[in-house]
């Protein structure tokens, strides 16, 4: 008997979040169990309510604090509450990795995909600091990992199907075997889409992709409560497209690797312990030889290399628990330019926009709960972390900053506290946070980056002074069996905002640049976010949501930040019965007023957007089949937003379709 809750329990806690649920247990009671019946709670699948075959970007999309910069239809960058990627901490189990393009053209999302992932974990402002020091928060995408069985299973899926607007198609495949010592995971996908057309129903060249992904995991028990695993990532990107930009993606390459070891323990105040060492390496090739109208032709390719450690304990006593991280990497990050004449067999200039600049960075992180009663909990935390960057090639940054130093030092505290309270059918919070940011490699020690956006060749400042975030944010909410409804806010006011401002010396690199903007920090600016969910069950079978979104940024002198969502909604239906589903929903953002013409915007119009879908499913022994087909921006809305860098046009009609198979 006692073996078999020893095995059911590695069984639940390799398979889940350590920290999903706290109870309140009884200590003084004894009570002798003729079964053990463990049922986890599942994670939320990596699709949204319209459509199953999603990239990870539409369901981050789906997000209401989660929106995106767009330079075309591949690897958007996600900008959590409302601030960009330099501002947040993107992870992959834990792991930190860094992309290889100035541009931002690959941010981490865009090396994984939807089939080797099991849910992403956002968490916002401080309460993110578990992965690193942070202001906006924290996105962690959690791979796919089996847990170990009683007795040998197979499990699998395969999805294909094809989008008609951009001659998508798709096909994704994974798999896993587990049995009681042994565990095996493998994913493969492959998209390879062409020019989209907009609500006019025009061509828009140089949005095309072509995208492969595989993914490996393996897991053997070494004893009743221990574990080790290798995982795997390769991802390979060609010929991409981007019509926002001057140049495009001729190849992207990753490989994100780990080994990890995990001990449990039954007894005691340490429950679990996690260590991951990791290594990952990126290359990034930008290309405009597809641009004959560029009069001058450059290359520009980087590399990003990461070695790291994650290792973290998960505490329980009583009704309280605690989970501490260790983190540490060492990054290169590398970026090169060289032009050419039309004659590209002779050079006219080469220069590192990214002169080898290494970062390492170690911290310690902790976060508590302490269940102060069966109504009430009080969540605390914080972490200390020092960051250190070192530039090869300092004579770039001494163009600009004379004798600055070549290495440079930073202490990064955080610390962020928050209570929730739970009387009958409402749900209240309340919380506060206190953090520092180091600036990123291109605000530090970027060299004539072009920006297309605002038309600026930007400096990095190596003697920039760390962000320092205060934030307070609380949520209210009520729920009973037929409807629920939810309120979230969120307030940041940051010191030393880093923004890019014009300098009066120095002359732009690239042709088409107007001048050239040196980082620098502003006083302070404030952002606000405000987010409203609801949900209504009309019927037993008809089922109403809705969200509405409002956000608004301000500089010292408040002047208005870029990139800040106008007031923004959605509401759909979904009307389900036995293996029937029918979709529907409306969304759109209403003018952008609030735009920054000092950072290149305009105004962007107001915009409604209807999408529809219907599935069926299939089910036969132990194996699923979900046909799906739909269509997105049903009546072909000619738009573009705030977030689309250039005003390009987004995608019109797109009818869709795919087809799941399960076992």
């Amino acid at each position: 008997m006692i073996k078999k809750i020893s095995i059911s329990f590695l069984v639940l806690s390799l398979g889940m979040n350590v920290q999903a649920q706290h109870r309140h247990v009884h200590s003084d009671s004894t009570k002798r169990l003729d079964e053990v019946t463990v049922t986890a709670i599942a994670k939320r699948k990596i699709e949204t309510d319209m459509k199953m075959a999603v990239s990870v970007d539409e369901f981050l999309a789906s997000s209401d604090n989660i929106s995106f910069i767009k330079r075309g239809a591949y690897a958007w960058e996600p900008l959590l509450n409302n601030m960009s990627t330099e501002r947040s901490t993107l992870t992959i189990d834990g792991m930190h990795v860094f992309g290889a393009c100035t541009d931002k053209m690959d941010p981490i999302t865009s090396y994984v995909e939807s089939n080797n992932l099991a849910t992403i974990d956002i968490t916002s402002g401080q309460e993110g600091s578990l992965h690193g020091a942070t202001v906006a928060g924290s996105i962690d995408l959690r791979r796919k990992s089996t847990p170990f069985g009683m007795e040998k299973k197979w499990g699998g899926a395969y999805q294909t199907g094809f989008e008609f607007n951009n001659r998508q198609y798709f096909n994704l495949g994974n798999v896993s075997y587990s049995d009681d010592r042994f565990v095996a995971d493998g994913s493969i996908s492959f998209r390879k889409a062409g020019n989209y057309y907009d609500g006019k129903d025009r061509e828009i060249d140089h949005s095309q992709y072509n995208k492969f992904n595989t993914s490996l995991g393996l897991a053997y028990k070494t004893s009743p409560l221990s574990s080790v695993r290798i995982d795997a990532i390769y991802d390979k990107a060609k010929d991409v497209g981007f019509p926002a930009l001057p140049m495009d993606l001729w190849l992207s390459r990753a490989i994100i690797t780990s080994a990890s070891y995990k001990q449990l323990f039954e007894d005691g105040l340490l429950r679990v312990w996690d260590s991951k060492i990791y290594f990952n390496a990126v290359e990034h090739y930008m290309d405009d030889t597809t641009r004959p109208e560029n009069l001058v032709h450059m290359d520009m390719p980087g590399w990003s290399t990461t070695y790291g450690l994650v290792s973290k304990v998960h505490l329980k006593k009583d009704d309280y628990s605690s989970e501490i991280q260790l983190n540490a990497y060492d990054n290169l990050s590398i970026a090169e330019m060289t032009m050419y004449p039309q004659d590209r067999s002779k050079k006219t200039m080469f220069a590192y926009s990214w002169p080898w600049v290494t970062t390492r960075f170690a911290g310690l992180s902790m976060n508590n709960a302490w269940d102060i009663s069966e109504r009430s909990r009080l969540n605390f935390g914080g972490s200390l972390g020092w960051n250190y960057n070192h530039s090869k090639y300092v004579e770039f940054n001494w163009i600009f900053h004379p004798g600055t130093p070549q290495e440079k030092n930073r202490v990064l505290p955080g610390l962020h506290t928050s209570y929730q309270l739970h009387i009958n059918q409402f749900d209240f919070s309340v919380g506060t946070g206190y953090g520092h940011r180091a600036p990123s490699v291109s605000e530090g020690y970027g060299y004539y980056i072009y920006n297309s956006f605002d038309r600026y060749d930007y400096i990095g400042n190596p003697d920039l002074k760390n962000e320092i975030s205060y934030e307070a944010n609380a949520s209210a909410g009520f729920k009973n069996k037929r409807m629920g409804i939810e309120a979230k806010a969120n307030y940041f006011h940051i010191q030393h905002y880093i923004v890019g401002q014009i300098l009066s010396l120095g002359s732009p690199m690239n042709y088409q640049s107007v001048g050239v903007k040196g980082y620098t920090s502003l006083d302070h600016a404030k952002l606000f976010n405000l987010a409203l969910n609801a949900n209504y069950d009309i019927l037993q079978h008809l089922h109403w949501k809705g969200t509405l979104t409002y956000a608004r940024a301000t500089d010292d002198k408040n002047g208005n930040l870029p990139f800040i969502r106008p007031l923004s909604y959605q509401t759909s239906l979904y009307f389900m019965h036995r293996q029937f589903g029918v979709r529907t929903a409306v969304n759109g953002d209403l003018a952008q007023r609030n735009y920054s013409p000092e950072y290149g915007e305009d105004q962007t119009p107001a915009y409604t957007v209807w999408n529809i879908s219907a599935d069926y499913t299939f089910s036969f022994k132990n194996y699923k089949m979900v046909l799906q087909t739909g269509a997105e921006n049903l009546f072909n809305e000619h738009y573009s937003t705030y977030a689309d860098w250039g005003n390009i046009p987004r995608m019109g009609r797109n009818i869709f379709t795919s087809l799941k198979f399960s076992f």
